[in-house]
């Protein structure tokens, strides 16, 4: 049996090629996606491990809650303190600012998509273990008000070279900056910054910009003797810090660190898997149809084997070897072209600023476990039906001229799909309304079980479509349209079960384009109905800005009120809530419509949003605690309470309360105020700003062009890795027409024998796969309205309140089905087209 097993798998080895390749193919982006995360983690481990000493000494709220700094900061003196510490070898104070882009010589910023832009002090201390620190790797140290460093990638992508003159823009109190660069540098090992940028001042410098001039210090690094721990180290030290001064061990400050980075490196993996997922599934639709075909056809073959004494077991174990084999195989070329696609996403990921650098992307233990385990389970499983059929052959039917299998209960299949259509729909309905845990789980998990119940109730489901497309293909094409409508007709379950891995691919990319457009009409609403003033003056990189831009702005011609508005992240009743800050005398500009109280901000006053107070039952004159601010919890009193907006955030107060709290003294947004709207009045504003390339101003309609540009990217990007499952759908669609070609072959030559001729063949054969492409497009775009309407009608509590179809861009996903079901029939329709006659007359 196992000599009969590996011959009949090699004379095979062609038909079953694009079955191994849709598993390679979702093996490979889980293989990619695991190597790609995990050497970013990598990276950003060793970035983090090189930018803290052992013991790391810093002021209480020495961040923010979104882990921006604050302006807290510790004092100069209390570095010679500490470096006398017992078991210290050194201490050095560093201070570290974001928000300094350095501007290419072309203009352009470099970095800052999504990587941060450090301003730092030079130093030459050693990170945390021994490890060197920043070093120079050419030119030397920053020294002066007008010295700078840059790191070397940022040099060199900047255009810039020792003894340039380099563009530096910041989010401090001076804007622009002009200085010449003295030095490159970078970290040891060839550790990358991962898109980063680390423009190097020295410290008297630092603390004139990003300090206010104060001689203090971000943090103070304290370096370990030979032999000392860092645990024992910051136990010491702790010893000699005077109130709301903390110190922590290298290891827990580099954790930290990074902990936000990698949640959002997990974020990412997951993203890509949960479309390898998709991928897998859509293959293992292909491997089901590509196994059940080859086990009809080699009926004949294993009842032979069943009379000269073969077991149902062993028959059973042929059949579920091959699939073992074809999985292993998938699973190996998956895991070369998994690495493949690392560096692919890496190149992609690297254009949006996160450059991995000289990062090495190497198989992992864990990627070679996943993807040989996920690659043989999926065949195994998806083979695992066609073999249990094998079982159902008797001995007695090796005597017959034609052998079929048996077929399971259409009506049974049909009543069990619908049963879990339903399940999962309540499931989805649960998640996206009902208060479960996980909700995420429970609408993915249901969503899966409409599609897989959809799909075993597809062929008593779609008969009537069938018979449908055989009448008008009757009428179109007459006796060739009859064929082709009666071949689709005669295995319903076998066309429905090739169209459902197009219906998954496209129920999902239908979703998301509802989604993506329902969200830009809702995005237009909220700007057309709330926009203020006559301009938006905002950073094209989602953050702040120099308070200075303001009072560019306010000195252009026909500008009568510049009005600031700036964004924090806090804490309230035990949740992460955002908080805008205001001028007080400028309140009134925003519009708001008090419910009750009256927008008075002075002193330690709050505006509350309604929903809020409803939540928590507050009223105006009730305090509210607000924590999680750098400088800790502050009780505020509730002046006022407005109504829902999306001008503001839940809270708001005045900008003095939050330079108080020890945030930073820049603004996110200006609303410009003009006496007359032009362009001429648009081009003054942006000649303001035009040495500040991170700022943009903006009229309605521009503004509300960038807000909607995340969305299309982000739709886009879903989009193409939906591609993937597509291409898979595509080659199901071939593979069917394909094996089933060899399994009409008599049937075939007899019809060219009665006077069918070789286009009516090729004709015949399109149309087949024209149905099946057809059918996947209309339940797709049929579940991905009611998922996408679904999921749209649970977030309009959440400023989503438009419910928006794309009919033009779902038409246009139907007219690709036409077209991919005349694409996949070129193959199996010639090679129909050249079967000789008398040989396909004479085939069993």
């Amino acid at each position: 049996m196992l000599r009969a097993t590996w011959k009949s798998l090699l004379a095979r080895k062609v038909r079953l090629l694009m079955s191994t390749f849709a598993i390679a193919l979702g093996v490979a982006f889980v293989v990619g996606s695991l190597v790609f995360s995990a050497a970013l983690s990598a990276g950003f481990n060793r970035l983090f491990g090189a930018s803290v000493g052992d013991v790391v000494v810093r002021p209480a709220g020495a961040t923010t809650l979104n882990g921006d700094p604050s302006t807290r900061t510790v004092p100069a003196s209390l570095v010679d303190r500490l470096a006398q510490v017992p078991g210290a070898a050194r201490a050095d104070g560093n201070v570290q600012a974001l928000g300094v882009f350095v501007i290419s010589v072309d203009g352009k910023v470099v970095g800052g998509l999504g990587a941060p832009t450090y301003g730092i002090s030079y130093s030459t201390a050693p990170a945390e273990h021994g490890v060197p620190g920043l070093a120079l790797l050419g030119g030397h140290a920053p020294h002066g008000p007008h010295q700078i460093a840059l790191d070397e990638h940022t040099a060199g992508a900047g255009g810039y070279h020792l003894g340039d003159q380099v563009h530096v823009v910041t989010a401090g109190r001076k804007a622009v900056l002009s200085e010449r660069l003295v030095g490159i540098v970078g970290y040891a090992d060839n550790t990358s910054l991962a898109g980063a940028t680390l423009t190097v001042f020295d410290v008297p410098t630092a603390q004139r910009l990003f300090l206010h001039g104060k001689d203090a210090f971000t943090n103070i690094w304290v370096t370990a003797d030979h032999g000392v721990s860092q645990t024992s180290l910051r136990s010491a030290v702790v010893q000699a810090l005077p109130p709301q001064v903390k110190a922590v061990t290298g290891e827990d400050a580099a954790n930290e660190s990074a902990s936000g980075v990698l949640r959002g490196v997990s974020f990412l993996r997951t993203f890509l898997l949960i479309f390898a997922g998709v991928a897998l599934v859509v293959g293992a639709y292909l491997i089901v149809n590509t196994f059940s075909i080859l086990v009809a056809q080699r009926s004949r073959e294993l009842a032979l084997l069943r009379a000269i004494g073969a077991s149902r077991r062993q028959v059973s174990r042929s059949v579920l070897l091959e699939a073992l084999v074809l999985g292993l195989f998938g699973s190996t070329v998956g895991l070369a072209l998994g690495v493949g696609l690392a560096y692919a996403i890496r190149s992609l990921i690297g254009l949006i600023g996160l450059d991995l650098g000289s990062q090495s992307l190497t198989l992992t233990g864990e990627a070679v476990v996943a993807g040989y385990g996920t690659g043989v389970v999926v065949t195994m499983a998806a083979a695992w039906l066609p073999a249990r059929r094998t079982t159902r052959i008797t001995p007695v039917q090796a005597l017959g001229d034609v052998v079929a299998l048996p077929e399971s209960s259409i009506r049974w299949r049909f009543a069990l799909g619908m049963l879990l259509a339903v399940a999962g729909a309540g499931a989805a309905l649960a998640g996206l309304f009902a208060t479960v845990p996980h909700s995420g789980y429970w609408v993915g998990g249901g969503i899966l079980a409409v599609l897989l119940g959809v799909t075993a109730a597809a062929p008593i489901l779609c008969r009537p479509l069938l018979a449908a497309a055989r009448w008008a293909y009757a009428g179109m094409f007459r006796a060739v349209g009859n064929l082709a409508g009666q071949n689709a007709l005669r295995n319903p379950r076998r066309t429905t079960a090739t169209a459902s891995a197009l219906m998954i691919g496209l129920a999902l990319a239908c979703t998301m384009s509802i989604i993506g457009a329902s969200a830009k009409a809702s995005v237009d609403q909220a700007i057309s109905e709330n926009f203020i003033g006559n301009y938006v003056v905002g950073s094209g990189f989602g953050q702040p800005f120099s308070s200075q831009v303001a009072t560019r702005i306010a000195h252009v011609p026909g500008v009568t009120k510049v009005v600031r508005q700036r964004y924090a992240f806090i804490e309230a009743d035990g949740k992460r809530e955002a908080l805008t800050g205001v001028d007080p005398r400028q309140i009134d500009d925003f519009g708001l419509h008090l419910s009750a109280g009256t927008t008075g901000l002075a002193g330690r006053t709050v505006l509350v949003n309604q929903k809020y107070a409803d939540r928590r039952h507050v009223a105006v004159g009730d305090t509210v605690r607000i924590g999680k601010l750098p400088v800790g919890t502050r009780t505020f009193r509730v002046g006022g309470i407005y109504a829902d907006t999306p001008l503001v955030f839940d809270f708001v107060v005045s900008i003095d309360n939050l330079r108080r709290a020890g945030f930073e003294d820049s603004d996110n947004f200006l609303i410009v105020f003009t006496r007359h709207q032009s362009a001429a009045t648009l081009s003054r504003l942006q000649h303001q700003v035009r040495s500040l390339p991170v700022v943009t101003v903006q009229d309605e309609t521009a503004f509300a062009q960038q807000q909607r540009a995340p969305i299309d990217r982000l739709v886009l990007m879903v989009d193409a890795l939906l591609g993937l499952a597509l291409v898979i759908a595509v080659l199901g669609i071939v593979n069917t027409l394909a094996l089933s070609i060899i399994e009409r072959t008599r049937e075939i030559g007899l019809l060219r024998a009665i006077g069918l001729g070789r286009g009516q063949l090729r004709l015949m054969v399109t149309l087949e796969s024209v149905v099946m492409a057809v059918l996947g497009a209309v339940l797709g775009v049929a579940l991905g309205v009611c998922f996408g309407v679904a999921m749209m009608y649970a977030v309009r509590d959440q400023g989503l309140k438009v419910i928006a179809i794309p009919w033009a861009q779902l038409a246009v996903f139907l007219g690709l089905a036409v077209v991919i079901g005349v694409v996949a029939a070129v193959l199996p329709a010639r090679r129909a087209a050249r079967l000789d006659v008398l040989a396909a007359i004479s085939a069993t």
